[in-house]
Parts: structure tokens; C-alpha cells; sequence
């Protein structure tokens, strides 16, 4: 009687990078074209906003 699940040995001749070329990805990220840094202008812009509607709101509550 066998308690024990027989257990098959994986055969060691399938050498597969599961990822794919390695070479090929490492060309990709090495070529890849940098995008343009964004501007922070448009952020600074909006927070500035942001700051004035809430003290206009904060002024026109207390008053």
C-alpha cells in the first residue's frame, strides 16, 4: 500500500527563458526614447488656485 504521492523528477534539457530574448529586452530598455521632463508650472498653478478658493471660502463663512 502507498501512502505517498510519487513524485516525477522534471527533466533538466528544457532550458526556456520564460521571459523571452533577454538580449531583445535588454536592447528595448537600453533604446527606449526618454519622453520630455513635464512642467511642475501647471501643478504650482492649480495648488495656488486651490489655496485661494479655500480661503474665499473660509473669508465668506466666518463673515
Amino acid at each position: 500500500m502507498h501512502l505517498f504521492a510519487m513524485v516525477v523528477r522534471m527533466s533538466d534539457n528544457h532550458h526556456v527563458d520564460p521571459s523571452g530574448n533577454t538580449e531583445a529586452f535588454r536592447a528595448f530598455t537600453q533604446n527606449a526614447p526618454q519622453e520630455a521632463a513635464t512642467s511642475k508650472i501647471p501643478l504650482i498653478v492649480a495648488g495656488v488656485a486651490g489655496v485661494v478658493v479655500v480661503l474665499a471660502l473660509v473669508i465668506w463663512a466666518v463673515s
